[in-house]
């Protein structure tokens, strides 16, 4: 699956031909370039590895300096790979624009970090309902968990309890989305809805229109 990496600018609103108003999410994406070609013959399978956004050298390793030298790059601040995709005609050191990757209408897949939301109880975490009122002398119950366990027989909490704890701030990834507008002067392209993360967040943009032939 092809795809470009993207950083989240925030929302606007569009007008599609029947005057309609459409809610979309600005992303801005820079030239990505080419850092690592991998194929079945030298690592077991097909990716692309591209990077975007510059970085100061001074704040990057000397393993990825090499690296990002061997492609004749300048450092850059997100790396990551699409598999089962290589770009036609396209080498190692080369960038990749919007316009190589997308179109108007492709449908995508956005994966980024959703935004934290701190220690938070099972109302908001896991929408619980809670138990709504205060009949039966329920006083301070409204947003407790209840029951978590067993007596005797397990006498234990099973993993994956849904209890209270850290919400968000975890990979996320919103599916089926499409590019509702490319604005190639400006590295920006506009996609239905909403995607993860705060502003200025970094995304990867799968393009579930293109398929590795």
């Amino acid at each position: 699956m092809s795809g470009l990496i993207g950083k989240k600018v925030g929302m606007t609103s569009i007008f599609d031909d029947l005057g309609r108003s459409i809610a979309v999410t600005v992303v801005e994406v820079e030239p990505c370039t080419i850092t690592q070609i991998k194929t079945e013959e030298t690592d077991g399978y097909n990716a692309v590895q591209v990077a975007a956004f510059s970085k100061k050298a001074k704040n990057v390793s000397n393993a990825l300096l090499g690296h990002f030298d061997k492609a004749g790059s300048e450092p850059k601040r997100v790396v990551t790979e699409f598999r089962d995709y290589i770009p036609e005609g396209f080498e190692l050191g080369d960038e990749l624009n919007i316009e190589d990757v997308f179109s108007v209408g492709d449908r995508v897949d956005i994966v980024g970090i959703s935004k934290g939301t701190g220690f938070t109880g099972v109302v908001k975490r896991h929408n619980f309902s809670g138990v709504g009122d205060r009949t039966h002398g329920q006083h301070n119950r409204e947003r407790a968990p209840g029951s978590i366990g067993q007596a005797s027989d397990p006498s234990r909490v099973f993993k994956g309890m849904k209890m209270a704890g850290r919400s968000g701030n975890r990979r996320t990834k919103i599916q089926n989305l499409s590019v509702a507008q490319i604005l190639p002067e400006s590295n920006l392209v506009l996609i239905t809805g909403s995607i993860p993360g705060a502003k200025g967040g970094y995304l990867e943009i799968h393009n579930k229109s293109q398929q590795l032939a």
